[in-house]
C-alpha cells in the first residue's frame, strides 16, 4: 500500500478533516462503548438524539443563529431544495426574483418555472458567460416579490459573492452549498439558507436548511407532507428516517470547526489559502484565471493553461494525480482546471499544489 500523501481537490463530495475521518473510523464498529455502530442504531434512540441535537447546537453556535430560525437536516441535496423552496414560499400573483450566476441558480429558476412561478430576472450572468457577478449592491428588487434567490458561490465558474444584495423586505434565499461556514455570515439577512453538506460540513447525504420560522407558515395545504418545511420543523428533522451517518459526520465536522476557533478562524485560513493559490497562478504567466478578479471564489479556483490548451491540461491532471494531487479537472460543462479548497484543505495542500504548478510550468512553458 502506498504511503504517498494525497491532497483531495475534488469539488464534492470533497475533502474532510483528517481528525474527523480518524474519529469516525475509531467509532464506526463500536460507537462510544455501546458495542455496535451508530449507523446501526435507531434514529429515535437516545444515542442518536444526542448526535442530532449536538449537530444543531454546533450549527447554531458556529453561525450565530437566533431562535427566530429553525435548523433542519433534510435529504435530497440542494437539487430538491430548488423545488422545495418555491413549493413552500411562492405566493400567488407575486414573482420570484432570481439572480442567475450560473448552473445552480439557473437550475433553481427552472424548477420554479415548472411550478408555475413568474420570474423577475434581476441579474443575468449569461451575458458574460458567468465570468462575473458584478456589483450586487446596485441591483434593484421589486418589493412585491415572494422572495429572492441567489447561489452564493458557483463551483463551476469559480465566482463568489463578495457582498450580498440588499433585498429590502423581500426574503433572501441563498444556496450556500459550496461556501457554507467558510466565512462569517449574518444569518439575519436571510429568510432561508440551504446547503448540501458534501463540500464544507460533511459527506453527501444530508442537506442543511436554516429557515426563518414565519416563512415556514406560508406553505399551502396542497404541498405534499414530506415536502413541507413545517413537517420537519414539527418533527425536529425526524419525520422519517434521516441520513443518520451523514448527520453524525456533520456533528464531528462542526465539533472540529469549533475546536479550530469557529468560523472566523476558518475564514482567515481560507483567505490565506486562496491568496497563495491565486498569486501563484497570476504570476506564472502560464496559467490564466477564468473569472473576474473582483468576484473570485475562495472555495473553487478555476483556471486554464494559456488560451485553453486541452492537451496540456489533460497532462496536468494526469501528472498531478501521480504526484498525489487529485480532483483537479474542471467541470465537464466548461473544461479547464479547478482546485476546490474547502475548509478541510490544509495549507500544506496549497503549498504542494503551487509547487507542482510552478514545476509543471517550467517543464512545459
Amino acid at each position: 500500500m502506498s504511503n504517498q500523501v494525497v491532497y483531495n481537490f475534488n469539488a464534492g463530495p470533497a475533502v474532510l478533516p483528517k481528525p474527523v475521518m480518524l474519529k469516525a473510523q475509531e467509532e464506526f464498529v463500536n460507537y462510544r462503548g455501546c458495542g455496535y455502530g451508530l449507523v446501526e442504531e435507531s434514529h429515535r434512540s437516545p444515542l442518536f438524539e444526542e448526535v442530532i441535537q449536538a449537530a444543531e447546537a454546533n450549527v447554531r453556535k458556529l453561525m450565530g443563529i437566533s431562535d427566530d430560525y429553525e435548523v433542519l437536516f433534510l435529504q435530497g441535496g440542494a437539487s430538491l431544495q430548488f423545488a422545495m423552496v418555491p413549493m413552500n414560499l411562492m405566493v400567488p400573483g407575486r414573482k420570484i426574483a432570481f439572480c442567475d450566476t450560473g448552473e445552480w441558480s439557473h437550475k433553481a429558476m427552472k424548477e420554479a418555472k415548472i411550478l408555475g412561478a413568474g420570474i423577475d430576472l434581476v441579474y443575468d450572468g449569461s451575458t458574460s458567460n458567468f465570468s462575473t457577478i458584478g456589483d450586487p449592491t446596485s441591483w434593484t428588487f421589486q418589493q412585491d416579490a415572494a422572495y429572492a434567490h441567489i447561489c452564493s458561490n458557483n463551483t463551476i465558474y469559480g465566482t463568489e459573492y463578495q457582498t450580498y444584495p440588499d433585498t429590502g423586505a423581500v426574503p433572501l434565499v441563498a444556496d450556500m452549498s459550496s461556501d457554507i461556514m467558510s466565512r462569517v455570515v449574518d444569518v439575519s439577512r436571510f429568510g432561508l439558507i440551504f446547503a448540501g453538506a458534501q463540500k464544507n460540513i460533511g459527506p453527501a447525504g444530508v442537506t442543511l436548511v436554516i429557515i426563518r420560522r414565519d416563512l415556514a407558515e406560508r406553505c399551502p395545504e396542497t404541498v405534499p407532507t414530506m415536502l413541507r418545511y413545517s413537517t420537519h420543523i414539527k418533527s425536529k428533522s425526524l419525520f422519517n428516517t434521516p441520513s443518520t451517518f451523514s448527520i453524525y459526520m456533520l456533528r464531528l465536522v462542526t465539533d472540529w470547526m469549533l475546536e479550530q476557533g469557529g468560523v472566523p478562524t476558518v475564514q482567515k485560513l481560507n483567505e490565506i489559502k486562496a491568496a497563495r493559490l491565486y498569486a501563484a497562478m497570476d504570476r506564472s504567466g502560464f496559467y490564466r484565471g477564468t473569472c473576474d478578479v473582483a468576484c473570485r471564489s475562495k472555495m473553487n479556483v478555476c483556471f486554464r493553461i494559456g488560451a485553453g490548451d486541452e492537451d496540456l491540461e489533460k497532462k496536468f491532471v494526469s501528472e498531478a494525480k501521480a504526484a498525489g494531487l487529485i480532483g483537479l479537472k474542471g467541470h465537464r460543462a466548461v473544461g479547464g482546471l479547478r482546485a476546490s479548497i474547502y475548509n478541510a484543505m490544509p495549507l500544506a495542500g496549497i503549498e504542494a499544489l503551487t509547487t507542482f504548478m510552478a514545476e509543471f510550468a517550467r517543464r512545459n512553458g
